[in-house]
């Protein structure tokens, strides 16, 4: 082959390689993504243990990786398994008290401005005709039922991704100095003297954006949960991994305090009814406001839209992980194009 050829056959075969291996790491490839996520923003304390621990890595690495399944895989998958459990109980309790014709409208119901006569006539109405209540439960109930069992289902491929991601941590955080060495060097060849500064910038954005995000969404569902429990309202830990999750997405967290609002109202519990929408608004919602600045870094602070779209396109492509991945993938390109052009964070 004539040597000027052999730049190009090189670079083929290179090409060729990174699509093989690319294709290979796929099916693992948001699992990757959320393990360096996760080891990246917690790098620090990993270095606090790791001198604790005398320097022995496969400790350490050990102790970090136990404590993400503590906090992250036992949770999640106690919710997962909660979720598919009452599913089909919950399907059946209502179909059997459709059937007995047990069911009545809420007394609250007909009080409600403008519309509340006229629903609950038509309530009264459906629920008194068997015939017409054996079509609505049709046409409701299984659909309800397949949507609690889908998401269920999300959980659980969840469960499996992150307990991936938490066994590839144990090996980022073991091997993560002689990876960093490897990537400085590699990043040097490529782009000269700004390899420092973008893996400065790809470090700082990761790690604030997780920590506004995660941090944000832990204070929420703490203090979510807290109210939930003074309140009386049933079903706190699965309401509480609902507010966690919703806290990814921008004015998520009303859905669920919102709604045990309203389930108090029903139950005719009307003071704890305002004591939930006053927690909520002042104390669930204004979590967002104070603790995410603190948490998340002026350089790495992502716009709304862009929050929204990284969660939504997160989901879609990598599933339950995709809703941290998406986000901070988003970040990252952000601030390199901004470190990039000069401009301001």
């Amino acid at each position: 082959m004539h040597p000027r050829f052999q730049p190009y056959t090189r670079l083929a075969a290179i090409v060729l390689l990174v699509i093989g291996c690319l294709t290979v790491l796929r099916p693992f490839l948001a699992a990757i993504l959320f393990a360096t996520a996760i080891t990246i923003s917690s790098w620090p304390l990993y270095l606090r243990l790791l001198a604790r621990c005398k320097q022995r890595r496969w400790l350490a690495a050990a102790t970090m990786s136990a404590g993400l399944t503590v906090l992250i895989i036992v949770p999640l998958a106690l919710v997962t398994w909660n979720i598919a459990d009452n599913a089909t109980e919950f399907y059946e309790q209502i179909k059997a008290s459709l059937g007995s014709g047990t069911l009545v409208p809420p007394a609250w119901l007909k009080e409600f401005p403008l519309v509340g006569e006229a629903a609950d006539t038509y309530l009264r109405k459906l629920l008194g005709s068997r015939e017409e209540l054996l079509n609505v439960a049709r046409n409701l109930l299984e659909p309800a039922r397949r949507f609690l069992l889908g998401g269920g289902m999300v959980l659980g491929s969840g469960v499996a991704q992150v307990s991936l991601a938490v066994f590839v941590s144990f090996f980022l955080y073991r091997d993560g100095e002689t990876l960093l060495a490897a990537l400085a060097t590699g990043l040097d060849k490529l782009i000269g003297e700004q390899g420092a500064a973008v893996a400065d910038t790809v470090s700082r954005t990761v790690r604030g954006v997780m920590y506004g995000l995660l941090g944000t969404a832990l204070a929420q569902a703490g203090v979510a949960a807290v109210g939930f429990l003074i309140a009386g309202v049933p079903a706190v830990a699965l309401l509480s991994v609902a507010t966690f999750l919703l806290s990814l997405i921008p004015v998520g967290p009303p859905l669920i305090w919102g709604g045990a609002a309203a389930w108090l109202f029903s139950e005719g519990r009307t003071g704890w009814g305002v004591f939930m929408l006053v927690w909520g608004f002042f104390v669930i919602s204004g979590v967002d406001n104070v603790v995410k600045p603190m948490l998340i870094s002026r350089g790495s602070s992502l716009p709304f839209i862009l929050v929204l779209l990284g969660v939504m396109g997160g989901v879609l492509a990598f599933g339950f992980v995709g809703l941290f991945i998406g986000p901070t993938l988003l970040a990252v390109g952000l601030g390199l194009l901004r470190n990039w052009t000069g401009e301001a964070a």
